[in-house]
């Protein structure tokens, strides 16, 4: 496996051939009901997926622009379907009432729960250009909204109600769902990160403007890690570490690291790529990462190997992270955005769904959408990649960190 300190020397800007994803196996279809559960919704719900999670023959998915999780379940010939439709406001209290945006980006089935985490990110608005006035666009763009629904980290038991089918329930005997308080304004969350000196002040950046966007979920036990889109520090990715108890009314809160701060904060060189998902492999944490803001370029897979060893806060040596895949790309279709590992097609086999489906993915009578099994393996460049440092010089921006030394804690020298 090689370092994606080598691997990642690819030309950002460049748009790869119309080609199969690296190592891909074989594709699976997911079939959704041809309806949608909010009507503030642009998109059907195969078109705008943003989270996976498996457990058993079900798999749950999650679309940003609602408050909901989706159940699909495996059918004989390995497809997954039988749609059912569970409003979190049944199980979660919501701020901003059970139609409020969530921004789900995030589940993870474990230990007989589904965790659930909302980006906790600001927007902009849009200018809506064709709709107004050039000036009437530009105070348009002045506005920034919160939804206090996006502020949700939860976790939801689910029972078995039959061999391999999980539902979730509000309460399963002792256990009952429970959440990190939030509420109109703020979350709790945010409050633990409001004095730290790398997160603090992008707290009230908009998201796709480097701002906080949380994308990434990974827990394992009480240990809960979450992975920032943004910011992205210097070329570095931040990935929070917690441990969570639950109090006696039904609240997750973070114990104290050190006796001060209730998180670890991991910074990993992705080369100014953030983080979109992620999934515990063995002691292991695989990494779904892309582009930061509002832009198209490349998606990785990698290996940050023994994260769940780390327990101090600090840069991670990049000779600890590897390069998995390199996932293609295409301009305005075919965003990977959700990860999962997927056995049964190899021991190293990962699912990946897509945000913006390419028509080819999609079979909109049957309100299908076909996700990739990627099995890890071939080349993690793809042919004609230009090294990064190279493309950089020849459009005449060299970057002067780029054959800077690296001491041993994997930060670059300034």
């Amino acid at each position: 496996m090689r370092l994606f300190d080598d691997v990642l020397a690819s030309v950002t800007s460049r748009v790869l051939p119309d080609t199969d994803p690296a190592g891909r196996v074989r594709q699976i279809e997911l079939a959704f009901a041809d309806w949608q559960p909010q009507r503030h919704q642009q998109d059907p719900l195969h078109k705008d997926l943003s989270a996976v999670a498996r457990v058993g023959d079900c798999l749950f998915v999650a679309c940003d622009e609602a408050a909901s999780v989706e159940r699909l379940q495996r059918q004989e010939d390995g497809s997954f379907g039988d749609h059912t439709h569970f409003a979190l406001g049944d199980f979660i209290d919501l701020p901003g009432g059970p139609d409020g945006e969530m921004d789900i980006e995030g589940l993870c089935a474990e230990g007989g729960s589904l965790w659930i985490v909302g980006s906790h990110s600001w927007k902009r608005c849009k200018p809506k250009r064709d709709e107004t006035s050039r000036e009437g666009a530009l105070r348009r763009m002045e506005k920034l909204e919160r939804e206090p629904n996006r502020y949700c980290l939860a976790r939801i038991p689910i029972e078995e109600t039959q061999p391999g089918l999980w539902a979730p329930v509000r309460a399963d005997g002792q256990r009952r769902a429970a959440w990190v308080k939030f509420g109109k304004q703020r979350s709790r969350l945010l409050q633990w990160l409001a004095g730290d000196p790398h997160l603090g002040p992008f707290l009230d950046v908009p998201s796709k403007e480097n701002g906080l966007d949380i994308e990434g979920l990974a827990v394992r036990g009480d240990r809960v890690w979450l992975g920032m889109r943004g910011p992205v520090l210097r070329g570095h990715a931040v990935v929070l570490d917690l441990e969570l108890k639950e109090t006696s009314a039904g609240r997750l809160k973070a114990h104290r690291i050190d006796g001060r701060r209730r998180y670890r904060k991991h910074l990993l060189d992705t080369r100014g790529l953030g983080i979109r998902d992620m999934r515990l492999d063995g002691d292991d944490l695989l990494l779904l990462v892309g582009p930061t803001m509002s832009l198209e370029g490349p998606a990785f897979v990698l290996r940050w190997r023994g994260a769940v060893q780390d327990d101090e806060s600090g840069v991670v040596a990049p000779e600890r992270i590897d390069a998995v895949a390199e996932l293609p790309y295409r301009l305005h279709a075919d965003h990977p955005e959700g990860l999962e590992l997927w056995p049964e097609a190899g021991p190293d086999a990962l699912l990946i769904i897509y945000d913006a489906p390419g028509p080819e993915r999609v079979e909109p009578d049957t309100s299908t959408v076909r996700a990739d099994v990627i099995r890890p393996g071939g080349s993690a460049s793809a042919p004609g990649a230009e090294p990064m440092e190279r493309a950089d010089e020849a459009a005449g921006h060299p970057d002067d960190d780029a054959t800077a030394p690296r001491n041993s804690g994997g930060q670059q020298s300034s």
